[in-house]
């Protein structure tokens, strides 16, 4: 993905290994990316989410946010820059033909950033979301301020939501996720997975000219119906492209299997406590 809208996709400097993108865009959307539908719960409601909101979703991914946000009542707009596999389950999501739905004009998926997605017609947005978590690889933030700053519109306090991990000692997964750090270091590769720090969001926000005004932690546990669930899981994050780079997918797929091990439950379920943090800037 690119740095703007946090995932990346990154060459391969050692061990090669074909990444099925189209298998990963699946296990994302079949497996991971319902672990974060308290924090979407949680932002909708603060921010009142419904009739007569109109939601600019950026790396909309999957779609899952933008259609808990239709379920409201909400009209929403998705861009996604880095992943054309997510998308296209977005559009099996939200947009007619899978379920004989007829056209509706309040939903729109644009490939792309923000300024590909300008309607010059169409109202300004009442929120802007950035759902894809800030802070969890090295240099994930690069040029978000940017894009942020020109996807705002020009209303004044317009409210956009930035996402976090929360402290790794709230966070289970971390654990697991300095594998991918220490899996990745021998080759320095750009893109590993770093902690999260606690101004993280609100130094995005400060570069892209917008006003803090409130902030949260919601509670998103990981839970995974087995070992092989959780492993997929969490590969379709990207958060271990890094280390797949350094070391191959074997090694990895071994190596988080092990660290998983310990959150396994007797049942063989896997079940992780995280804690997400989410900012509401505005603009000013």
């Amino acid at each position: 993905m690119t740095p703007t809208l946090v995932r990346q996709h990154l060459p391969h400097a050692g061990p090669t290994t074909r990444v099925d993108l189209c298998a990963r865009a699946r296990d994302w959307s079949e497996i991971q990316e319902r672990m974060l539908v308290p924090l979407f719960e949680t932002v909708y409601d603060r921010l009142e989410v419904g009739t007569g909101t109109r939601l600019l979703g950026l790396g909309c991914g999957s779609g899952l946010a933008l259609l808990m946000a239709t379920a409201r009542g909400a009209a929403v707009t998705g861009v996604e820059a880095s992943s054309p596999e997510r998308l296209s389950l977005a559009r099996e999501r939200l947009l007619p033909g899978s379920w004989g739905t007829h056209a509706r004009a309040d939903v729109r998926l644009v490939t792309g950033l923000p300024e590909d997605a300008e309607n010059a017609g169409a109202p300004a947005y009442t929120l802007v979301t950035a759902f894809e978590p800030i802070g969890c690889l090295a240099g994930d933030s690069e040029g978000l301020g940017e894009t942020l700053a020109a996807a705002v519109p020009a209303v004044r306090g317009t409210p956009v939501v930035l996402v976090g991990w929360g402290p790794p000692e709230r966070c289970a997964t971390s654990a697991v996720l300095r594998v991918a750090a220490r899996l990745a270091d021998p080759l320095r590769v750009a893109g590993s997975w770093r902690p999260s720090l606690r101004d993280d969001l609100e130094e995005v926000a400060q570069r892209a000219g917008l006003r803090p005004d409130g902030s949260g932690r919601v509670a998103c546990p990981f839970g995974y119906a087995d070992m092989d669930s959780a492993v997929r899981g969490l590969l379709s994050t990207g958060l271990f492209d890094a280390a797949i780079t350094a070391t191959g997918r074997e090694q990895v797929d071994k190596e988080l299997a092990e660290a998983l091990h310990p959150y396994q439950r007797r049942d063989r379920t896997v079940w992780m406590p995280n804690v997400f943090r989410y900012l509401i800037a505005r603009t000013p």
